[in-house]
C-alpha cells in the first residue's frame, strides 16, 4: 500500500504498519494505540501471500490524545 503525502504532511502525523502473529494480537495493539492517541481506529487486517503473520495499517496523530467518552 502506498502512503499518501496527506497522511504525513505535518510533524506528529504517523503511518504505522503493524505485523503480528495473529488477528487477536494485532487488534489488541491497535486498541492500545487508539486509547493513547487519535488514530484511524481498528482497521482491516490482511495477510500477505507467502509471508508470516497478519498486517494492519494505522494512521495516528500523536499530538492529540485519545478522547474518552
Amino acid at each position: 500500500m502506498r502512503i499518501d503525502e496527506q497522511h504525513i504532511t505535518e510533524p506528529g502525523l504517523v503511518v504505522l504498519d503493524v505485523t503480528a502473529a495473529d488477528e487477536n494480537t494485532i487488534r489488541a495493539v491497535m486498541d492500545s494505540l487508539q486509547q493513547r492517541w487519535a488514530t484511524s481506529g481498528i482497521t482491516p487486517v490482511w495477510r500477505a501471500p507467502g509471508e508470516a503473520g497478519v498486517r494492519a495499517r494505522v494512521y495516528a496523530d500523536i499530538r492529540r490524545r485519545a478522547t474518552t467518552e
